[in-house]
């Protein structure tokens, strides 16, 4: 074995031995998904949000209960008189304290309804935290591509300016021994100096998705293994997408639930309409000390008392009516956001299916023109040699291939990224959809922990 082959083959088993622990250690898109679903900080406000919604179950139930209240008062006064003959000093002191209980008996139905609108606004903010767990898992899925991507752009690149750089070498040779002309060495030296501009703009594009990919992910990316389209989990035709769409979307039910909240708020402004009964009772006892007593009245008094109030509504200056009107009007508005919602998926879905195909074609045809470019580059070179060909030749030859090459790992990309925007329209892009391993966030757990709480200052979690 010659000593080139020996060096060429020593390089090699270096190489493949610095690049083994971090292929064994790859990170997969799976795995990137997973740490998005916990880490991302954009998807963990939302999911505090939706707790913050939860307390308005809590805060609305509490019309159907009674409220206490304690007061406490103490008065002291000290009087001094100048009469006739001599002074004299007189102190008062006087305090009362008593506990009231009230209780609505009937306000409109305002309680009820306002209990049935908070319930249904907490199912449409989990529905919307759904649709926002898809949103970031389809970023974090098109940030990890495009970390790939613009990786092997920059690797091409390089390689590329590794080739133009020995075509200058080449052509300066030739020139050297008069096999060539000024205008090649000039031709190969612009390529070359392209080649160095495009090289770092795809460097510092590479670092650009890399920060993206931070952003969304919670750290940064190291070796990253390129994942295979979702072909398994992807409905069979666009019909099929369609449908399911339409039916399951989170950002479709989430506008119905909204629907459902505006109705019960038509009729929760109603209700103040409506005549009013509450009742109340209370105990108190006053105390009253003065020296010298000059009126017997010194000690102590209970009293305790119950009473009944009804207040009817007659008129408000407009104010209850223009409220109706404007809910109703938002009732309306809601249930155009629907129709609204609909569109946007359905648009979604077809625009999300076109790519997929669209995509899946031009990977087939682009391999295929990367192999004849190649080809071409190899026929051009050995005419070149033989004086066939100009160094003209050989570059537009090589910036077919590197195009070629870099339109390759754009579709592959491109066909990866389609098919999560696929499951994303139709509403299953999810960390249960997706079997990743990571435990589920179930909002319904905090959700049934304080919609009955009748007191306490903590939240669920210790707060």
């Amino acid at each position: 074995m010659s000593q080139f082959r020996t060096g060429m083959f020593a390089a090699f088993l270096a190489s493949a031995t610095a690049l083994a622990p971090a292929s064994a250690f790859a990170e997969t898109i799976s795995g990137a998904l997973a740490k998005a679903y916990q880490l991302n900080s954009t998807l963990n406000s939302a999911r505090a949000g939706v707790r913050v919604t939860d307390e308005g179950v809590a805060i609305a139930k509490s019309g159907y209960r009674p409220t206490i209240t304690g007061s406490a008062t103490i008065d002291y006064s000290n009087t001094h008189s100048r009469p006739e003959f001599g002074h004299r000093t007189t102190e008062l002191t006087t305090g009362s304290f008593g506990v009231e209980i009230r209780q609505t008996l009937f306000d409109g139905f305002q309680t009820k309804n306002n209990v049935a609108a908070a319930e249904s606004r907490v199912l449409a903010q989990q529905q919307s935290l759904k649709n926002d767990e898809q949103l970031i898992l389809f970023d974090a899925a098109s940030a990890y591509m495009d970390v790939i991507r613009d990786r092997q752009i920059a690797v091409l690149r390089e390689r590329n300016l590794q080739f133009l750089s020995e075509q200058v070498r080449a052509a300066r040779s030739r020139f050297d021994v008069g096999e060539g002309t000024r205008t090649d060495v000039a031709q190969a030296d612009a390529s070359r100096s392209a080649a160095v501009a495009q090289l770092a703009a795809a460097r510092a594009q590479a670092k650009s998705s890399e920060a993206i990919y931070r952003q969304l992910i919670g750290e940064e990316p190291n070796s990253l293994k390129a994942p295979s389209p979702l072909a398994k989990l992807l409905p069979k035709s666009l019909q099929q997408a369609m449908a399911l769409a339409q039916e399951q979307h989170p950002a479709i039910v989430a506008t119905e639930r909204m629907v459902d909240v505006a109705a019960f708020t038509v009729k929760s402004t109603e209700g103040q309409l409506l005549p009013q009964v509450s009742a109340s009772a209370g105990v108190s006892e006053a105390y009253r000390d003065s020296s010298p007593d000059t009126t017997g009245q010194n000690g102590r008094s209970t009293s305790a008392g119950i009473g009944l109030q009804l207040t009817v509504p007659i008129y408000q200056g407009g104010r209850t009516s223009a409220q109706v009107r404007q809910s109703k009007e938002s009732l309306g508005q809601a249930r155009i956001e629907v129709d609204v919602s609909r569109d946007q998926v359905r648009a979604a879905v077809t625009s999300a299916w076109s790519q997929y195909q669209a995509s899946a074609e031009n990977v087939s045809a682009i391999r295929e023109t990367v192999s004849a470019a190649q080809l071409a580059l190899e026929g051009v070179i050995e005419e070149r040699n033989v004086g066939q060909r100009t160094t003209l030749d050989v570059l537009d030859s090589q910036a077919d291939v590197i195009n070629a090459q870099i339109s390759l790992v754009e579709a592959e990309r491109n066909v990866v990224v389609a098919s999560y925007a696929i499951l994303s329209a139709v509403g299953n892009l999810s960390a249960r959809r997706l079997s990743l391993q990571v435990a589920e966030y179930r909002p319904e757990e905090h959700y049934n922990a304080v919609k009955d709480k009748w007191y306490g200052l903590r939240t669920p979690d210790g707060r």
